[in-house]
Formats: C-alpha cells, structure tokens, sequence
C-alpha cells in the first residue's frame, strides 16, 4: 500500500461501464485512495482467482482496513453512484487512530514503548478521513490518537498546549512531548496527507536518534558498570592492591586453561556484586590466577601446587597468612556458598606455607 491508505477496483465486461463514477470518486479522495479495473473478458483467470463473476453487471470491491491490519477485499453492492460510493470508501479507509477522552490518554500515556504517539487535536464529530488515512499509511511507525476539543479553551487543549486547532501532538518514545503543527488548514486530501507525511517523517528520524542516543549510553554504562565489576588477573604488579596485608579476605580463583578462565570470571563477576558479609568492615577482593604461569605461587598454599586441580577456589587472609580451598565442582551456587561460609566464619582456616610470591 505505497502512498495510499486503501484501494478499490471494479471488475467487469468491456461494457460494464460505471469507471467515472469510480474516477470521480478517486478524484475527490486522491491521496487516500487508489482506483483500478480489472477487464475479466481479458483477465479471466484472475477473476475466476479473486470469485469474481461479474457477467454484464460491473462488481466494485475495496481493499478494507476496517475489521483488521491485514486488510480484506469487500464487494460494494449497492447503486453506482459518486455520493454513495464515496461514502461506502470512506467507511472502509483504516481505523487504526484510537479516539480518546483526556482522561483515557493519560492512562494510556503512562506506557511507554519503542513507537512515538501522535495525536490530532480538532473539533470534529468522528476521525477525520485524513487522519485515518495517515493511520493506515504509518499504522506501524506510529501510535495515533486523536482527541476532539470544543476549541482551545477546552481543558484538554490548554494540558496539551495547543493555541489553535487542528493541531498535532507528538511524544517521543522516551515521553517527551511536542507541537508538530497547529492551525492546519486542508486544501485538498493529496496535499494535505503530503505535508503531514513530511511531519510525521521528520518526527520519526527525530525518535530514531533519541534511540540511537540512549542505547549508546546504556551501552556505555553497561560498559562502565562490567569494568566496575570485572574480575582481574593477578600478577605481581596488582597483587598487593587487589590481595595485599591491607585486605581482610581474598578469593582467588584458580584456572589452567582459557576456557576455565572464562568460566571463573564469569562466576566471580556475578558473585563480586552480591553481599555476602554479615559485617561491611569484613571486605572481600576477588582474583583470577593462571596456575600454569604462576605454579610457585600455589606451592605456598600446598606442596603439590594443586597439580590434581583444574580449577580451584582460594580464600585467603594475607594478614594472618591462612588460607581455605575449594576443590569441589565450581559452579556459581556452590563458589556463592563458599565465599558465604569463608565470610562468615563458618570455614576452617589453615596455615600458609610460606608467603605466597610471584615469579
């Protein structure tokens, strides 16, 4: 449905007749409506496709949005007449503008989604054709909604801050409102759908860059709060700050390869941001140590190196030089539980070796 809201057609003979009806019809809702025939002496196969039998009596149908958004053809049965016909379209054109009372829309306005809303502000009875056109033409750009207003005096006008009707209101999917337009006078339905197309079109580039915008920022925080949260490799540069005499408890967990690395930092960064102490004095650092690089640095704990471990769990007090190991399988429920009980003083604590050193 490029540019156009809703189509109609008219199957029949080569002397059916009843076209300038159908082209008059066009003609006063141009812009809203496209008109075609279908000759089913010539096109028969499609005729007989779409159960079209017209004979010698022209059959009209119309593309209608007026049940769903999928659209379905419906047969106009009545006289051929330009004053009915237009009638019998303009009932059929989408309905896709919900009207509402002030009241409703400000239910509704709490939502918010991905979509802008647009509403017009008029003092008409029902939907005006033009909007419902629009409707139809940006059903899945745009929420529409349209409101009528005794004038501008009306309370719903003054809480929207329209001065003149008919007006359009946007908000912008982070809730933000705006005047598009006020005052709008219709020359004729082409052009008028045409500058309200403009409207609509600089409006929606206008929410794709608010979007653009706030997913670079959440992406930047997202950033920001993974760095917070990121679990180092220790080496003997960041040792003394991350596990020196001056941190109550250090987990360090252990790995021998990158996929075990890979698994470890994703348990310790979600477990680094639970609380887990009783006590906010008793802090707790995490490490991650590659046993394969830094061997000397376990035989402080146990004179094997852990060798039979591939992964491993250390919780160590570099004040008073004990030490915990888990050797257990290393999933997040049972490193959570660890921490929990070496935090808590529910573990047993051995003597180290000697001073953990690195090479």
């Amino acid at each position: 449905m490029a540019g156009t809201a809703t189509k109609m057609g008219m199957a029949g003979g080569l002397n059916s007749g009843g076209g300038g009806e159908l082209e008059d019809v066009a003609s006063s809702l141009k812009g809203a409506l496209e008109v075609g025939s279908v000759n089913c002496e010539v096109e028969s196969s499609l005729c007989k496709e779409l159960g079209m039998n017209p004979r010698n009596r022209p059959r009209v149908y119309v593309y209608s949005y007026k049940a769903s958004e999928s659209g379905s053809l419906v047969e106009y049965t009545g006289d051929i007449a330009v004053k009915d016909l237009k009638s019998f379209v303009q009932d059929h054109l989408p309905r896709f503008s919900k009207r509402v009372t002030w009241t409703q829309f400000e239910a509704e306005s709490r939502t918010t989604g991905s979509l802008p809303k647009v509403m017009l502000v008029s003092t008409k009875k029902d939907t005006p054709v033009i909007w419902r056109a629009l409707s139809g033409l940006y059903g899945k750009r745009f929420i529409f909604y349209d409101i009528k207003v005794q004038d501008t005096s009306d309370p719903a006008a003054k809480k929207l801050g329209v001065n003149e009707v008919p007006a359009v209101v946007g908000w912008l999917s982070n809730g933000e409102k705006q005047i598009l337009k006020t005052g709008i006078h219709v020359k004729d339905i082409k052009s008028t759908i045409k500058e309200y197309s403009l409207l609509l079109d600089d409006f929606e580039k206008k929410n794709k860059k608010l979007a653009a915008s706030s997913q670079s920022k959440k992406q930047n925080t997202d950033s920001d709060s993974d760095k917070e949260h990121a679990v180092p490799l220790l080496t003997a540069t960041n040792f003394d700050t991350v596990c020196g005499e001056k941190t109550p408890v250090c987990i360090i967990d252990v790995f021998r390869s990158s996929k075990g690395r890979e698994k470890l930092h994703t348990i310790l960064s979600s477990v680094s941001q639970k609380s887990l102490v009783r006590n906010p004095r008793d802090s707790v650092s995490y490490g991650l140590l590659d046993a394969s690089s830094q061997t000397s640095y376990l035989y402080a704990f146990d004179k094997s190196g852990f060798k039979s471990s591939e992964r491993l769990l250390i919780a160590y007090k570099p004040r008073k030089s004990k030490f915990s190991a888990f050797t257990g399988d290393v999933t997040c429920d049972e490193v959570e539980k660890f921490i929990g009980s070496v935090v808590n003083g529910d573990v047993q604590f051995s003597r180290t070796r000697q001073k953990p050193t690195f090479k």
